[in-house]
Formats: structure tokens, C-alpha cells, sequence
């Protein structure tokens, strides 16, 4: 039997996960500027600042085709 999952519960556990992925980047921030390790930290920046972005690109496009897929149905 396949389950059907809201918008809303879908959302939501994405909103969930990426915060739990900024969380993460945040912590490696801390541990690498606590160790004094400014390669890695900078490289860290960089990978949560990509992050950032291509996260709020990507909804832009999924809640655009939501709404032309909502209008159709």
C-alpha cells in the first residue's frame, strides 16, 4: 500500500535536514577555528556558503512546478 506525503510533510522534513546540514557546517567551523586550521576552515565557508545557495535556488523551481501541477489538477 503506497503512502502519499503532503507538500507540507515533505517541506517540512527538508526544512529539518538542512538545518541539521548547517548545524553540521557550523560545528566543523568551530572545531577547525578552535584547532587553528585556516585551510580547512575557509574550505568549510565555501562548501556551507554553496550550500546555501544551491539550497535556496532549488525551491524556487519545485514550488513553481507545485503550483502549475496544483492549477491542473
Amino acid at each position: 500500500m503506497k503512502t502519499s506525503t503532503s507538500p507540507h510533510e515533505t517541506m517540512s522534513r527538508d526544512a529539518i535536514l538542512i538545518g541539521r546540514i548547517l548545524e553540521s557546517f557550523e560545528a566543523m567551523e568551530d572545531t577547525l577555528s578552535g584547532l587553528n586550521l585556516e585551510e580547512p576552515l575557509f574550505i568549510t565557508r565555501v562548501a556551507k556558503k554553496a550550500f546555501a545557495e544551491a539550497v535556496f535556488k532549488a525551491p524556487r523551481k519545485k514550488r513553481k512546478t507545485s503550483a502549475s501541477n496544483a492549477r491542473l489538477q
